[in-house]
């Protein structure tokens, strides 16, 4: 308990990071609020107030085909953060469990699994996530699967390089000598160890899915209107930002400061769950 209370403290003494921590909070419950929030759907066409500027009827004004901007963006955010999170998680999840088994049963094993590794490693990400899109079609469940089929490797990387630490320590040399498991190694010995860094390497991999998804959604092959999402909202807006600019001022800002607050999150997380940062 005093080691959580210690690692709250130095986490809160970040300034960066709290303030990023109640941004994204923010965006968060404004998403998950959103009809509470926002007075106009998503969708709904005014023709009649096409693209209004900013106004108090409209916070962040217009689009081309008359729907208030803000609740575009608010109802967006629950699109971006949500295949951001999710995709997350999944590649966290298959990742982990594949870097933990390729470091912890080593030999020939660790090298056909690490093999495979480096054979994702020679394809750019975003452009593997293309292929799958171009063969699954547009959509939600296209874009989590393309994006989770691309991040995992890096953690995997990762915690395959831990595992290969934490085996060699006193307490897992022990087990494996009294006959354990190594399943049960794996979970009650190996696992707890790696939260740290699966934690951090998760609040890194948000806003790298966000913003992939952002720009699959901005070329055409993420989601598609009427479906909001910041990604769709920048390929809407890129086409009359000289003239109408808060088409893409506004989608543009909301992403960048959620990509910048989920980067000093990381940060302050790493500094407090890095083992020789607490020396």
């Amino acid at each position: 308990m005093e080691g959580f209370r210690k690692s709250l403290r130095r986490f809160v003494a970040n300034r960066a990071a709290v303030a990023s921590l109640a941004f994204l909070v923010l965006v968060s419950l404004l998403a998950l609020f959103a009809p509470l929030v926002t007075s106009y759907s998503f969708e709904a066409q005014n023709l009649g107030e096409r693209l209004v500027s900013p106004s108090w009827a409209h916070l962040m004004g217009t689009d081309s085909l008359g729907r208030d901007l803000y609740s575009r963006i608010v109802y967006g955010a629950r699109v971006s953060m949500s295949v951001g999170i999710v995709t997350a998680l999944v590649s966290v999840f298959f990742g982990a469990v594949y870097g933990a088994i390729s470091g912890y049963a080593g030999g020939w094993v660790d090298a056909v699994m690490m093999r495979v590794v480096d054979v994702f490693y020679t394809f750019p990400s975003l452009l593997f996530a293309i292929l799958v899109m171009v063969t699954m079609g547009s959509g939600i469940t296209s874009i989590v699967v393309a994006l989770a089929f691309v991040g995992w490797v890096n953690l995997a990387r990762l915690v395959r390089g831990q595992v290969l630490q934490v085996k060699e320590m006193l307490h897992v040399e022990a087990a494996r000598a009294m006959g354990v498991s190594s399943s049960r190694i794996l979970v009650r010995h190996v696992f707890p160890l790696l939260w740290g860094p699966v934690i951090v390497a998760l609040t890194f991999q948000i806003p790298t899915n966000i913003m992939s998804e952002s720009f699959l959604s901005f070329i055409g092959l993420g989601l598609q209107p009427p479906t909001s999402s910041w990604g769709t909202l920048a390929n809407e807006g890129w086409r009359a930002m000289r003239t109408f600019p808060h088409l893409i001022v506004f989608p543009g800002i909301v992403l960048f400061l959620t990509l910048l607050a989920f980067q000093f999150v990381g940060d302050g997380l790493r500094d407090v769950l890095d083992p020789k940062s607490r020396a």
